[in-house]
């Protein structure tokens, strides 16, 4: 697996049109290659043709209680509105699991960021087994892996710890920030959008197994040189689940006379990737309930393949459904892009 791709700092310069190259900053020293015992194999991965497209999802009832023990008969599914015949079915996947944990280091999220790194550090230690792995990035006027690939809970403990909330209180805060503690209108302050899609394409486009990404942060974008739909596509191009613990003070954008409309875009996001948006506000105990939910749902997902009757490799966009007999809620990824001909 690519364990070292490049990293820098985000140029204020670049075009919105150009996806890629970005850049951003690597505030992580060790390298992930070194805690990667030579006898656990990568080919230890479920390797499937390129042809077959993977769906990981959980399913509900009507009051959000995972369903177990449901089997490859209880499904069906449709691609472009056209059935598939399902070719692999799992009713747990083992498969390793890879999680970008990312966490809004924006002047909004001062009164919150402290119990994030505690409670996030303590969910990944709970969730990572001795093959699964987990980054850690923070994002505010600009994108910083502060930790790389790895599955030693104390490292990314370590580089939670490091994400500071970028004003400066007492001289009045950041240039075009608006010196306080909620981000100003058209202030550059929270790429929430670039983090996603550098998250997305830069770390989990090239893993394999199971992958998600868990924003802590309040939803709101300021800056960014990419847009919502940027974001979502990057992530279903990558597979990837995005879950996102809102941690927001909404009061405080009303008393400032400024809009919330952060809750909104993060449902969009997280609805067309198999995610689901939780909000936790301030309160300690709803954001441990909230890691809660999601170490439970990445331990209960089912898993079909299966061969697209579309066989064309033309990078186009397919929209998934997938049903159950008892008509139980499928929480899946909306859809995904069909992979570019190498020809």
């Amino acid at each position: 697996m690519l364990k070292s791709p490049s990293f820098r700092r985000l140029l204020p310069s670049l075009a919105l049109a150009t996806l890629a190259p970005f850049t951003w900053s690597q505030q992580s020293s060790q390298p992930a290659q070194s805690q990667q015992p030579a006898d656990q194999n990568p080919a230890e991965t479920l390797k499937v043709n390129v042809n077959v497209v993977q769906l990981f999802f959980n399913v509900k009832d009507k009051h959000g209680a995972l369903i177990p023990n449901l089997t490859k008969d209880d499904f069906s599914i449709a691609e472009d509105g056209k059935p598939q015949t399902i070719k692999y079915f799992a009713a747990e996947s083992n498969l390793p699991l890879t999680i970008g944990m990312m966490i809004d280091a924006s002047g909004s999220q001062r009164n919150v960021i402290d119990m994030e790194k505690e409670v996030g550090g303590a969910f990944l230690k709970q969730v990572l087994t001795d093959k699964d792995e987990a980054y850690v990035i923070s994002f505010d006027i600009t994108v910083d892996l502060l930790q790389d690939f790895t599955r030693d809970t104390r490292r990314l403990q370590t580089a939670l710890n490091k994400a500071k909330v970028n004003v400066d209180y007492t001289s009045g805060g950041i240039p075009g920030m608006g010196g306080g503690p909620v981000p100003t209108q058209n202030a550059p302050g929270t790429l929430l959008y670039d983090a996603v899609y550098l998250s997305a394409h830069d770390m989990l486009a090239k893993e394999v197994g199971r992958k998600a990404m868990i924003l802590l942060t309040d939803g709101q974008d300021e800056g960014s040189r990419l847009k919502l739909r940027d974001a979502i596509e990057a992530a279903q191009k990558a597979d990837a689940i995005v879950y996102v613990l809102l941690c927001a003070d909404r009061g405080g954008y009303f008393s400032s006379g400024m809009s919330y409309t952060g809750e909104g875009d993060m449902r969009k996001l997280t609805e067309q990737t198999g995610g689901r948006v939780i909000n936790v506000g301030n309160k300690f105990d709803k954001l441990r309930e909230a890691f809660d939910q999601i170490a439970a749902e990445l331990r209960s997902q089912y898993n079909v393949g299966y061969v697209p009757t579309n066989l064309q490799l033309d990078g186009t966009y397919r929209k998934l459904e997938i049903k159950n007999k008892q008509n139980y809620k499928i929480q899946a990824r909306a859809g995904y892009y069909a992979a570019h001909s190498q020809d």
